[in-house]
C-alpha cells in the first residue's frame, strides 16, 4: 500500500531547475503539487530516487560462498533491502548468459528471473541480460527468453581471452575459472579455445539477433568497448550504449556519435578503475558520462554523486547521473526527477552527513531510519 498523503516541508529538494526548499507532496505514489499530512524536514536533502542501469553486487546475496546458491527469493530480499538502504528505486541486475557456467549460465539467468518475476520488491528490479558473444550456439534460446520475461536491456559481452588464445598461451586464473563453471581446467580451456575459433560465427549470428532485438524495441548496449573500433562495430549493428568502455578513445568515439557512456560508480569514487581502465571521474570532466551505474557495490552511487558534487560539479549535474540520465537512457519519463506527476521515488538523505535516511519507491517507504523515521510516523522527535 502506499502511503498516505503528506507533505514534507523544511528541506532542501533538488529538482529540475535546482535545489530550493519549497514544500513537496505526495499523493496515491506520485509528486502532488500539494496537499497531506505535513512532516517537517528541516535538516534533511531530498533528492530523485537512484536508477541503476547495470549492477551485479546481487549475486553475493544469492549466492554468499562460491557454489552455496541460496533459495533465489531469499537472495532477492537481501537484495531488496539492500537497493533501498542505498537509495535505489529502480534497478537492473546485470545477469549474464554466458558459456562461463555457473552463476552466469543460461540455466541460471532462466531462475532468476522466474524467480524475480513472482517476488513482486518495492523497487523496481528488473533484468539486464548480459548476453556473451561465445555463447552463440544459444542466442536463439536467449532471445525466446528475452521475449518470455520482457526483457528490455540487452548487453553484449566477450569475455574470452583472444589474446592468449590466439598465442595458444594458458589464460590467466584458469583454474578458478573452471572451478566456478564445475568443469576440470583441461575442458574449460579446450571450451575458450573452440569458442575463439568460432567467433566469426558468433559475430555473423549476433548481426541477425540484434536486428531481431532492435525490432521488438529492446535497449542494446555494450560492455568494455576497449577502442574506437569497437565502439563502431557495435554501433553498425545498432547497439547503441556503451557501457564500462576501458579507454578514452572508446569513450570520446561514442560521444562523438552520440551514443551514451555509461562508467562505473566505484570507479568515480576511487579516482580511478580497479581493472586500470580509464577513470570515469576524468571522463566527467570532459563532459563524456551519460551515467553512473553501482558496478559491484550498491553504496557508490550515491557517494560518487556527492563526492563530484564536493569536488566542483554542482550537485544537480552529479545526481542527474544517477537519477534523470539513465532513466531517460532507459526510455522511463515518468522517474527520475521530483516535478509533478512523477513517481513518487525518492531519497532522503541527512544534510550535515550525507547519510540516508529513508527511500520511498512508488509512494511506499522502502526504507527508512532514525529521526526520520519517528518524523514520518509523527513522532516528537
Amino acid at each position: 500500500m502506499t502511503l498516505t498523503p503528506l507533505r514534507l516541508v523544511n528541506a532542501t529538494v533538488l529538482r529540475s531547475g535546482g535545489l530550493d526548499t519549497d514544500p513537496i507532496s505526495l499523493c496515491n505514489g506520485r509528486i502532488a503539487t500539494d496537499g497531506g499530512r505535513e512532516v517537517d524536514l528541516s535538516g534533511y536533502l531530498i533528492l530523485p530516487g537512484i536508477v541503476d542501469i547495470h549492477g551485479d553486487a546481487f549475486e553475493r546475496h544469492l549466492a554468499p560462498r562460491r557454489g552455496v546458491v541460496t533459495d533465489p527469493r531469499a537472495g532477492l530480499a537481501a537484495v531488496e533491502a539492500e537497493l533501498s538502504a542505498n537509495g535505489i528505486t529502480t534497478a537492473w541486475l546485470a545477469q549474464f548468459w554466458s558459456w562461463e557456467g555457473g552463476m552466469r549460465s543460461p540455466d541460471f539467468a532462466a531462475t532468476l528471473c522466474a524467480a524475480l518475476e513472482r517476488y513482486g520488491a518495492m523497487p523496481d528490479i528488473r533484468v539486464q541480460l548480459r548476453l556473451e558473444l561465445g555463447c552463440h550456439d544459444a542466442f536463439e534460446a536467449a532471445s525466446d527468453l528475452i521475449a518470455r520475461y520482457g526483457i528490455g536491456y540487452v548487453v553484449l559481452n566477450d569475455h574470452l581471452p583472444h589474446e592468449a588464445l590466439a598465442a595458444r598461451k594458458r589464460p590467466p586464473r584458469l583454474e578458478g575459472q573452471a572451478l566456478k563453471s564445475r568443469r576440470s581446467p583441461a575442458d574449460h580451456l579446450a571450451l575458450m579455445q573452440r569458442l575463439h575459433a568460432e567467433m566469426p560465427v558468433a559475430r555473423t549470428r549476433l548481426a541477425a539477433l540484434a536486428a531481431d532485438l532492435k525490432n521488438r524495441d529492446v535497449i542494446l548496449g555494450s560492455h568494455d568497448d576497449h577502442d574506437a573500433e569497437t565502439r563502431a562495430w557495435y554501433r553498425g549493428l545498432g547497439v547503441d550504449i556503451s557501457e564500462f568502455p576501458t579507454s578514452e578513445a572508446a569513450a570520446m568515439a561514442a560521444q562523438a556519435a552520440g551514443d551514451p557512456v555509461v562508467m562505473g560508480a566505484p570507479n568515480a569514487l576511487r579516482g580511478g578503475s580497479h581493472a586500470r581502465g580509464v577513470s570515469a571521474a576524468a571522463l566527467i570532466e570532459m563532459g563524456a558520462v551519460s551515467a553512473l551505474a553501482s558496478d559491484y557495490h550498491y553504496p557508490a552511487l550515491a557517494q560518487s554523486a556527492f563526492r563530484l558534487a564536493e569536488t566542483g560539479l554542482p550537485l544537480a549535474e552529479a545526481w542527474a547521473l544517477i537519477s534523470t540520465n539513465p532513466a531517460r537512457m532507459m526510455g522511463l519519463n515518468d522517474r527520475g526527477d521530483l516535478a509533478a506527476g512523477q513517481r513518487a521515488d525518492l531519497v532522503i538523505v541527512e544534510t550535515a552527513t550525507k547519510r540516508i535516511a529513508g527511500t520511498i519507491a512508488n509512494g511506499q517507504i522502502a526504507y527508512l531510519s532514525g529521526l526520520l523515521a519517528h518524523r514520518l510516523i509523527g513522532g516528537d522527535a
